[in-house]
């Protein structure tokens, strides 16, 4: 079951918009689904309802609503995609991860003792600063973008963190890369798993930059990985 909730920031003078989707039974535990740049789209949506076949409860805040609610763009659509780079370039990132705490917050109100998250893009660069700055119990970042310069809040990550970083990534070069694996690989709560030969984007659930292969091992890493660390 799917429907659209209304999710209070932290401060408690504003209100935003966020997916669920609900399991079947009880859930087993709650993961916050965070956006790439174009927002709570179909690809999104897929991802929280896919969750919620797993027995989870799966929260997609919408984080660009105070730059224009409820955006929805296409990555393949050329126009859509200029756009969804204009928007995160007018994004405020430190405030999303407050949205995101509050999102935690929301699943927590629900019942859910323990919360994760997951992220794609720039959702996956939030992933990797909420696990630094808030208390979900197990986060995942797919093809996160300038965690090399978010390193030094690597100390904060108190709870288990993957990332899946596709070697040929558009969007973060070699020499990223590098500085994450340096970074992270001796962390005892960080994981890191490249893939070979993929780009930014080869897990989206639909279009062009899907790969299915790599992304059917992603997404089942990520599984085992939600499952061991919250049940």
């Amino acid at each position: 079951m799917s429907e659209t909730v209304t999710v209070t920031t932290l401060s408690g003078k504003e209100n935003f918009a966020a997916y669920v989707a609900r399991p079947a039974d009880a859930p087993r535990a709650a993961i916050v689904v965070i956006q790439e740049i174009f927002g709570v789209n179909a690809g999104i949506r897929r991802k929280c309802d896919k969750l919620a076949e797993a027995g989870f409860l799966a929260i997609a805040p919408d984080l660009f609503w105070r730059l224009e609610p409820g955006i929805e763009l296409d990555p393949d659509i050329e126009p859509e995609f200029q756009r969804a780079l204009d928007l995160m370039g007018k994004f405020n990132q430190d405030q999303g991860v407050r949205d995101i705490e509050a999102a935690i917050k929301w699943a927590q109100s629900e019942g859910c003792g323990k919360v994760g998250a997951v992220g794609y893009c720039l959702g996956g660069r939030l992933a990797y600063m909420a696990a630094a700055r808030t208390d979900a119990h197990a986060t995942v970042g797919y093809y996160a973008v300038g965690v090399d310069g978010l390193l030094g809040e690597k100390h904060a990550i108190a709870h288990p963190l993957m990332l899946h970083i596709p070697t040929d990534d558009g969007f973060v070069d070699k020499a990223a890369q590098q500085a994450m694996h340096a970074g992270l690989d001796n962390h005892p709560k960080v994981t890191l798993h490249d893939y070979e030969g993929m780009d930014h984007g080869f897990a989206t659930e639909f279009g062009d930059r899907r790969s299915g292969e790599a992304a059917q091992l992603a997404d089942e890493r990520t599984m085992a990985f939600f499952a061991e660390h919250l049940g």
